[in-house]
């Protein structure tokens, strides 16, 4: 048979995934290892969706999603941002994970280079070898809060160098850029001429400090044209498998991303677009509650964490806890994960899927049932007194 194109097999496998599908062939398993919101999709979001389809609002929309949905999330980035963005910019994805393939696709040549945060999320390495570019990780070092270092990027540049993923909130660190940081970005790639794709996918989950958006800054300081923005509805509004995202591009880029558009969704299913307009324009008192949800989740994680001498990085935003298990796991915590899991059938992301920086650390999602949290946790095994 014909061989596939060689860059398929340069694809990393996702240790995520790979874990979760060992966890569904067990009983009675503890799930913590995906970023799954256990709090239920609000009615009017459901109804919404309900509606849609009694209508039979079912036919092809336009490719950048119908006008609703974009002027909703338009005006609820103003809202939260204080920067009025044009709907012509929103570009509604099949998630987030399209928004941040497109834009990739529509930056990076064969071969070219971008910088994408280690320890990170996995596509940020998985689509550029998609499309047989290079992901460069940059390293977040545990000394420097686990934040991006400008002085670490500018040993990273080469001639090949197109762009760097930046993700605030961090899946997995849950770390926080704050407005110094975001700016001390802008500057490396203006200096540079990089783009930057920033993933603010949970930029409605923040527990202590305010989320920082580089989209907005760019927005005011140049109109829009560096920073490329991956929003998702996914984990704000408990809808991850309705699969409604956005793109924020500048605005030169809508005819191309029209046909682009087309080439490889089309559109997004119309039902989910009324869903994704109910849901950012209706009442928001669920997001609070959900985000009150997670933060007392969290206090009582790190409670007991901190009680069983368990060293771990306190989030600011997201919903995960990265936890040092490094006295634990002899050098290889993906396979100490799956032993973990066969052995107290708790299943939890090893720090490793996320790359080399996260080797001896877990991802450990606290948007989960707090007895099955705690349950979780209580089954790690603690550091030897004095270690």
């Amino acid at each position: 048979m014909p061989e596939l194109s060689p860059h398929v097999h340069t694809v990393p496998v996702s240790g995520i995934r790979r874990l979760f599908e060992v966890a569904l062939t067990l009983d009675d398993v503890t799930f913590l290892a995906v970023g799954e919101p256990d709090m239920p999709i609000a009615p009017h979001i459901a109804a919404a969706a309900t509606a849609a389809w009694d209508a039979d609002l079912t036919d092809y929309t336009p490719n950048g999603g119908i006008p609703a949905l974009r002027r909703a999330f338009a005006d609820r980035f103003g809202v939260e941002t204080g920067v009025a963005l044009d709907p012509e910019r929103v570009w509604a994805t099949v998630g987030a994970t399209q928004a941040l393939h497109q834009a990739l696709g529509f930056v990076l040549d064969p071969g070219d280079e971008v910088l994408v945060p280690d320890p990170g999320y996995t596509t940020f390495s998985m689509s550029p070898r998609m499309l047989s570019a290079v992901p460069v990780p940059y390293p977040l070092r545990l000394a420097a809060g686990f934040l991006p270092e400008v002085d670490v990027l500018e040993g990273l540049i080469t001639a090949r160098t197109r762009a760097i993923i930046v993700n605030s909130p961090s899946n997995p660190l849950g770390t926080v850029i704050d407005e110094a940081g975001a700016r001390a970005l802008l500057d490396f790639a203006d200096r540079h001429d990089l783009w930057i794709i920033s993933d603010e996918v949970y930029s409605q989950l923040t527990f202590d400090r305010p989320h920082t958006s580089l989209t907005a800054l760019d927005t005011v300081a140049t109109g829009g044209r560096r920073v490329i923005g991956a929003f998702s509805l996914s984990k704000t509004y408990a809808m991850t498998g309705i699969r409604v995202g956005f793109l924020v591009a500048p605005e030169a880029w809508a005819p191309h991303l029209r046909s682009a558009q087309e080439a490889m969704v089309s559109c997004l299913n119309a039902p989910a677009q009324h869903a994704g307009v109910a849901a950012l324009t209706g009442d928001q008192q669920h997001v609070a509650a959900a985000r009150e949800h997670y933060r007392e989740n969290l206090d009582a994680a790190t409670a007991l964490l901190d009680e069983r001498g368990i060293r771990y990085l306190r989030p600011h935003g997201a919903l995960y806890l990265w936890i040092d298990m490094a006295h634990a796991t002899g050098g290889d915590v993906a396979a100490w994960t799956e032993r973990f899991l066969r052995a107290e059938r708790v299943a939890v992301a090893p720090g490793s899927a996320f790359g080399v920086s996260g080797e001896g650390w877990i991802r450990v999602c606290v948007a989960a049932a707090r007895a099955d949290l705690l349950h979780g946790l209580s089954r790690l095994p603690a550091p030897a007194p004095g270690v």
